[in-house]
């Protein structure tokens, strides 16, 4: 059973205070999941767009989508990212709530089509309240049950929109469950990744830090993706996914099937994505393929 939840709308004043706290780097606490929930909630409520709570996998997970819906045979879903994973480089976070949800903003820019959001297991749910273990947010972000809940979600909001064809945008770590998901369905004609982590083993190597024993690795998928048109999206200054590992999962396709690797020189992790997705989802979207 699909659970809407209607939120009302929040005065600016307050919605703009929550981004800042959500934020600032120098604040002696971080917002709650309650706080960054409002956040998102705020920011599709200002497009008319409302929250709802898919039951799946064992998971309920969270989506955003409008509330008029409109029927049309293709539908593109953006999946978040990693959220607030980690409170300290060691320390893992109580709950993974995003502070900026980064996909929601990029759902809400599309221009045209149909568009939904979908949050990864534990965020938005009050991860410590729910019993959300927390491998599912560390070393377990990208398993085969987490995989597995997000194609039931994936089937849900098909319905929902009467769609038979899927496009995937992923953003960070969102952009390994997306590929992962692309590798398994038959109804993804299109895979869109944002400073996508399309190889957690050459990830956490380059960073140093513990492998993501418990997950899947999109780089193990060339060969199930090869049919699927894809283009991803690299930051030239991001540090966290550098473009060097982006292009390093393209080389793992035949040259005569190697997915689009588009760099941005002036953008990071973060930014400027959102503020120019417009531009930049139109780019992709018109690739043949």
């Amino acid at each position: 059973m699909v659970r809407n939840i209607t939120m009302p709308a929040m005065p600016k004043s307050i919605a703009a205070t929550l981004f800042f706290l959500a934020f600032c780097s120098g604040c002696a606490t971080i917002s709650s999941p309650e706080e960054r929930r409002v956040i998102a909630d705020s920011l599709a409520a200002g497009h008319d767009w409302q929250a709802s709570v898919l039951p799946a996998g064992g998971f309920d997970l969270v989506a955003y989508a409008p509330r008029d819906v409109q029927v049309a045979d293709t539908l593109t879903v953006y999946i978040e990212g990693d959220g607030f994973a980690w409170a300290t480089g060691a320390r893992p976070s109580s709950d993974p709530t995003p502070r900026d949800p980064l996909a929601l903003r990029l759902a809400l820019a599309q221009r045209s089509g149909n568009a939904a959001y979908l949050a990864r297991p534990c965020q938005y749910v009050d991860a410590a309240r729910s019993g959300c273990p927390q491998r599912y947010w560390t070393g377990s972000r990208f398993s085969a049950e987490v995989v597995h809940a997000e194609s039931q979600a994936l089937d849900v909001l098909k319905r929902r929109f009467g769609a038979q064809r899927l496009t995937l945008v992923g953003y960070s770590g969102g952009g390994a469950v997306a590929a992962l998901l692309a590798a398994r369905r038959g109804d993804v004609e299109r895979l869109i990744t944002v400073a996508g982590n399309l190889d957690h083993r050459a990830w956490t190597a380059h960073h140093r830090i513990r492998p993501l024993t418990g997950s899947l690795d999109p780089a193990d998928e060339s060969n199930a993706l090869r049919g699927v048109r894809q283009w991803h999206f690299a930051g030239g200054k991001d540090t966290v996914i550098p473009p060097g590992l982006v292009q390093g999962f393209a080389q793992r396709f035949p040259a005569d099937a190697r997915p689009v690797v588009h760099v941005e020189p002036g953008f990071d992790h973060r930014c400027c994505w959102a503020e120019d997705w417009p531009r930049l989802y139109g780019v992709a979207a018109r690739f043949p393929g």
